[in-house]
């Protein structure tokens, strides 16, 4: 294993295996019990394994997990913020127990390491929620992610390496932390100041970049987290090219760019905590903190969850502990008259300043208007407009849901019919019956096959507007929690409509030629939508629509109007 000593005479150490304990270590877990890592996770063991998250030598158990929960600290009293886990199913945790080894591999089977597991238990996630992102809102991406998409059981124990997750992309760029202290060596550097951040660099950002290392006499590292982010910038090509083209705006032989493939929680404060520990495992010695550093924003109602500084406060705090000094700035603003980037505390009485909010700055995109060159500079304006084009040039998916003899299918062929007279994108149909025929014929209608077919729909139309189309879905899609996975799916890639057809039950009775109601009520049919198996209303769908009193034709100019509000048609 490859160490390097930290002053105080710590060893970050990257957990790989010699290779030929590796190949050994191969042929042995043939037999273990295999857990396919998810994205998050794929970001976290990389992370374990090169060092980055020293002293971590796997993911945490229970001991570590509850103190750092409860108190910001691993069971020795070390500063952590943030629990790295392993979250499994109910199904896998009941093949394995204390003591036995697991092997952990990527989406494709390949063996990425072997843990011995320590600790297996059911963590309190709405305890998590409140004491880690200080909310149980489920607006929250964080929180969402808790209780939406983690699994229920939590695993920890060591873990031996056996391969590093590979990346065909910028492999230039991706460094782990003996890698980059190395290089960091090579160049002479002994001060580094790193940024963070999920999204392209603004004009602000680059002022604040620049500010800092001239305030603190080092040179500046560029260290965007390129792993799954929660905050909807999922494109990480754009973002680094981005990038590359900015590092030419900085002095040479000051400025370097590296790559870390870290999973966001946006958890605030404590997140920003993480950040700094990641940034000094790395070798950076300074780490700039800016205003509402991690934050997801507000919760839909114009309330932050977090204050835009309380990041600085926390981090004061723990100051002495850290290994890496903060390097705090308020929020910079233009001022057009000054023709320059200013800290909010340094604006004179009299000042007329441009802040550009993000969601301005997305509104602006996705509506093709024009970004004033002193918000970024043209090159990464340009990289934006390529990974996000206005919502007119987009694809989506249009999402029809209701109960059986609602009026789906037939709104869905007209809508079809209107948009592909509209011309400029592909038209896809997926109705519910024509999928279950050629695409789920396998399945039946238990709620797990029901959701399993929903979410294959999901994912062909994720795919059909991910390059440029349209999606035309009409399920029943009877439950918000499928509903909401196929939300968040295709909302990554291209705009997503639901539409609730909300025709009432006693009307699809009447229209029910196939006398499946009848049959449901009879008993015949079993888990029947409606009759004996609940339907769940969706509670924000872009647009409602009752059959009993509009006709197919105008129910489709209905959704095209909206569309056409939407942005998505003109």
């Amino acid at each position: 294993m490859t160490t390097l000593m930290f002053p105080d005479g710590e060893k970050l150490t990257e957990r790989l295996l010699p290779l030929g304990q590796a190949q050994e270590l191969k042929i042995f877990s043939r037999d273990y019990p295999s857990w396919d890592l998810t994205p998050r996770q794929m970001c976290d063991i990389e992370l374990l394994l090169n060092g980055a998250l020293f002293p971590l030598k796997g993911f945490m158990g229970q001991a570590d997990y509850d103190r750092v929960v409860e108190e910001m600290r691993l069971s020795d009293g070390t500063l952590w913020p943030i629990p790295i886990t392993l979250d499994i199913t109910e199904e896998f945790a009941g093949k394995i127990s204390v003591g036995s080894s697991i092997a952990l591999r990527d989406p494709e089977g390949l063996l990425i390491a072997v843990m011995q597991v320590a600790d297996l238990w059911k963590p309190d996630k709405s305890r998590e929620a409140q004491l880690v992102y200080g909310t149980d809102d489920s607006q929250h991406p964080g929180v969402a992610y808790l209780f939406n998409d983690s699994h229920p059981v939590y695993v920890g124990g060591i873990i031996s390496g056996v391969e590093m997750p590979y990346h065909y992309d910028f492999k230039e760029l991706r460094h782990s932390p003996v890698e980059l202290r190395e290089n960091f060596s090579k160049r002479g550097w002994h001060r580094i100041v790193a940024f963070h951040t999920q999204n392209h660099i603004h004009r602000a950002h680059y002022e604040i970049t620049l500010r800092a290392v001239k305030s603190v006499e080092a040179n500046l590292l560029i260290h965007p987290a390129i792993g799954v982010t929660l905050s909807g910038n999922n494109d990480h090509y754009a973002r680094v090219r981005g990038y590359e083209r900015l590092l030419q705006r900085y002095p040479e032989q000051t400025t370097a760019l590296s790559l870390a493939p870290m999973a966001t929680r946006l958890a605030g404060p404590r997140e920003t905590l993480w950040h700094a520990i990641v940034r000094r495992n790395y070798g950076c010695t300074h780490f700039i903190v800016g205003r509402s550093h991690a934050s997801p924003g507000d919760n839909g109602q114009g309330n932050t969850y977090y204050g835009p500084y309380d990041a600085h406060a926390l981090l004061d705090k723990y100051r002495e502990e850290l290994g890496i000094q903060v390097v705090p700035f308020q929020e910079m603003v233009y001022i057009p008259d000054r023709a320059e980037y200013l800290p909010a505390d340094q604006i004179r009485p009299g000042d007329t300043h441009h802040p550009l909010s993000g969601t301005e700055f997305r509104r602006r995109l996705h509506e093709d208007l024009d970004i004033p060159e002193w918000f970024s500079f043209p090159e990464v304006i340009g990289e934006m407009k390529i990974s996000c084009p206005p919502r007119h040039r987009q694809g989506f998916t249009i999402f029809l849901t209701g109960l059986s003899g609602a009026g789906k299918s037939t709104i869905a062929k007209a809508l079809m019919v209107k948009l592909m007279e509209m011309g400029g994108r592909s038209v896809t149909l997926l109705d519910g019956d024509i999928v279950r025929k050629h695409l789920s014929s396998e399945l039946g209608f238990s709620r797990e096959h029901r959701d399993l077919n929903i979410l294959r729909i999901g994912y062909v139309a994720s795919e059909i507007t991910k390059h440029g189309g349209i999606a035309i879905c009409a399920p029943i899609a009877p439950y918000h929690e499928t509903r909401r996975k196929v939300r968040e799916m295709i909302s990554r890639v291209g705009g997503f409509i639901t539409i609730y057809v909300a025709t009432p039950i006693e009307v699809c009775e009447m229209r029910d030629r196939k006398g499946l109601y009848a049959k449901a009520r009879a008993g015949v049919l079993k888990q029947f939508t409606g009759i004996s198996d609940p339907y769940e209303v969706p509670e924000s769908a872009e647009l409602v629509i009752d059959t009993q009193d509009c006709l197919p034709d105008e129910a489709a100019q209905r959704i095209i109007l909206r569309l056409e509000k939407l942005g998505y048609v003109r």
